[in-house]
């Protein structure tokens, strides 16, 4: 099913990211294994403030959105769904619309591999065929990871705010990195 307004390549044709790698725009079909892979991420790390495991459902409007900006890509290796960005709506108020909120997810088995770059720059291509002008991304402190994806993505550090997030028995700072259209 393509996304519901396409830009250029925003199908749900797999394209390929190299190898046994493809990219496709998220179904509702993929919204359980979505749910997976953010869920570890809720379990085992601070990427994600939730502390409890959330259903598919979670995800399912911003898989159907069809507003432009908004989009969730996979990638597919060997044909299973290993990992996911989106993004979405930064706040609902008019003047926010030409901005979004970015973030990514692998699964466990499929870190280090280059799929997170790769996830987010077709995600950044499609963000900026719709003509967003800003997109804001949260990294939870320290990730180093992170931190050298969103540089690279052009992405840059705008500011940090402490201590806003309790996970894991501690307090957890969080920076916002900000990226403008090219």
């Amino acid at each position: 099913m393509p996304h519901p307004h396409p830009t250029p390549g925003a199908d749900a044709t797999p394209r390929p990211a190299s190898g046994d790698r493809h990219l496709r725009t998220a179904t509702a079909a993929d919204l359980p294994t979505i749910a997976a892979i953010y869920n570890d991420a809720v379990l085992t790390s601070v990427a994600t403030f939730d502390v409890e495991p959330q259903p598919p459902e979670l995800f399912a409007a911003r898989v159907a959105s069809n507003r432009p900006g908004d989009h969730v890509v996979v990638a597919e290796v060997d044909g299973r769904v290993v990992g996911m960005a989106y993004a979405a709506t930064y706040r609902a108020r008019p003047a926010y619309d030409g901005t979004r909120e970015t973030s990514v997810y692998l699964a466990a088995d499929a870190r280090g591999r280059g799929l997170g770059r790769a996830l987010y720059d077709e995600l950044l291509r499609r963000v900026d065929a719709d003509g967003i002008h800003t997109c804001l991304a949260v990294i939870a402190e320290p990730n180093a990871a992170s931190q050298a994806l969103h540089t690279a993505l052009g992405f840059e550090r705008v500011g940090t705010l402490r201590e806003v997030g309790r996970k894991f028995d501690r307090w957890v700072d969080t920076t916002w990195w900000q990226r403008f259209r090219p």
